[in-house]
């Protein structure tokens, strides 16, 4: 079954494609054996990751994007993060809710994916995704993070190019900025550019680049004001967005990137593994003992941890 399901997501098939991103949710072993028959095939697409505060306009710009993209003929995948809901563990939020303008056309694939408690705005199944939508020839990939606060760091392991959207007058506007999402910004939008705040936040945003000296740097961040609901400011957006990808291909950025983001799926497969590895050698009563130990106190949690690796590895 593996072996067709690949060769169908290799050829575009939507179905295939959806049964495979299911697996990958799933956590399934079937998807790891179709990971390995597809990975020789990507590398090709140009990751792009939309991150920024709850309502700042994320799922509008990226509909707005598409509509262009698809203009060009372009391909176009999306991967939409959601929060998880505490009743069923799923996506709250459905891809054809978010950009039903789009759902219907089958050069267009929308996901919608629950970060399931995962840290940082991404899904952990989030990367794996991103490779099979590169594999069934998608020409771009636009990853939306949860937008659940400020630590959305993640994403600039994943993306190529990352777009920090920002709205004015929220009240938090430097805390946002400065809380680590001025490092991984490679385009800054500001949203609802029609606020009378937006101004101030565009200054603010220049002093902080010259602070951090970023405008000394070979790309120098730029900042585009939108209103994404009436889609001003969004083919600026679009052309940043080229203009980074053809400076990262220029200066080889994108290589020194893509052995990063590989170094990095290394080392989330050896964990996922080890884990795995390790809590299939402990049966739940052995488990249920270790827990009451450390609950009553007669051992700590570190000894046991020790203790288990110890007897795993060796």
């Amino acid at each position: 079954m593996t072996g067709k399901l690949s060769e169908k997501v290799l050829k575009g098939d939507t179905v295939a494609t959806a049964r495979v991103l299911r697996l990958i949710d799933d956590g399934l072993p079937e998807a790891r054996e179709i990971m390995k028959k597809l990975y020789p095939h990507t590398g090709k697409a140009h990751i792009i990751g939309v991150t920024g505060a709850p309502g700042a306009g994320k799922s509008t710009l990226v509909t707005k994007l598409i509509g262009l993209y698809r203009r060009d003929n372009l391909k176009v995948g999306i991967i939409a993060v959601d929060p998880t809901s505490p009743f069923t563990g799923g996506a709250i939020l459905g891809d054809r809710i978010r950009m039903q303008d789009h759902g219907t056309d089958p050069e267009v694939f929308i996901r919608s994916v629950a970060t399931r408690g995962h840290l940082g705005g991404l899904s952990k199944s989030a990367w794996e995704m991103a490779k099979v939508l590169d594999a069934m020839g998608k020409d771009k990939i636009i990853v939306e993070t949860v937008g659940v606060g400020q630590d959305e760091v993640e994403i600039i392991g994943l993306a190529h190019t990352s777009v920090v959207m920002l709205v004015p007058g929220l009240g938090d506007d430097i805390q946002a900025i400065k809380a680590g999402i001025l490092e991984i910004a490679d385009i800054f939008v500001v949203n609802k550019a029609d606020r009378p705040e937006t101004n101030r936040m565009v200054r603010d945003l220049e002093v902080l680049l010259e602070m951090a000296g970023l405008k000394e740097r070979e790309w120098t961040p730029p900042i585009i004001k939108t209103i994404a609901t009436r889609g001003k400011g969004i083919e600026e957006i679009r052309e940043a967005i080229e203009n980074h990808h053809e400076y990262l291909k220029r200066s080889g950025k994108l290589e020194e990137k893509i052995k990063a983001q590989r170094e990095k799926e290394l080392q989330n497969i050896i964990m996922e593994m080890l884990r795995e590895k390790i809590f299939s050698r402990i049966d739940k009563e052995k488990m249920d003992k270790l827990i009451e130990d450390i609950a009553s106190n007669h051992k700590d949690p570190y000894s046991i941890a020790e203790e288990i690796l110890s007897s795993i590895l060796n």
